[in-house]
């Protein structure tokens, strides 16, 4: 199986804007959809955000207004652009597909202060 790679995480003061970045060899955005989960320090992991193949997107509650998925299809990569965080934002992002093959990335953290 490959690997997704994760990047894009690092520490913010509360309001500020990171973005993260999603792909892997041999990835294809308008076959596969993405998923972005996060899990904080001593809680379950939680689903954040989805994007199909065709684009169309959806968002937890918590998210919803402040993230915002996409894919650059030349560079077939995902992105997660995250304003207005909070620091219960604060947690290991990790993005996992729905197509056969790849297994979840190493996660890059968010911290938010």
């Amino acid at each position: 199986h490959v690997q997704l790679v994760e990047s894009g995480g690092g520490s913010v003061q509360a309001g500020g804007s990171l973005r993260l970045s999603c792909t892997a060899p041999g990835f294809t955005s308008d076959r596969c959809g993405m998923d972005w989960f996060r899990q904080a320090a001593g809680r379950q992991r939680e689903w954040v955000v989805f994007i199909s193949p065709d684009g169309s997107t959806s968002y937890a509650d918590d998210v919803k207004g402040r993230f915002t998925i996409s894919k650059d299809k030349a560079k077939e990569t995902i992105y997660l652009q995250m304003n207005s965080l909070k620091p219960e934002d604060t947690a290991m992002y990790s993005c996992k597909t729905n197509c056969p093959g790849y297994k979840w990335g190493q996660g890059t953290q968010v911290t938010v202060s």
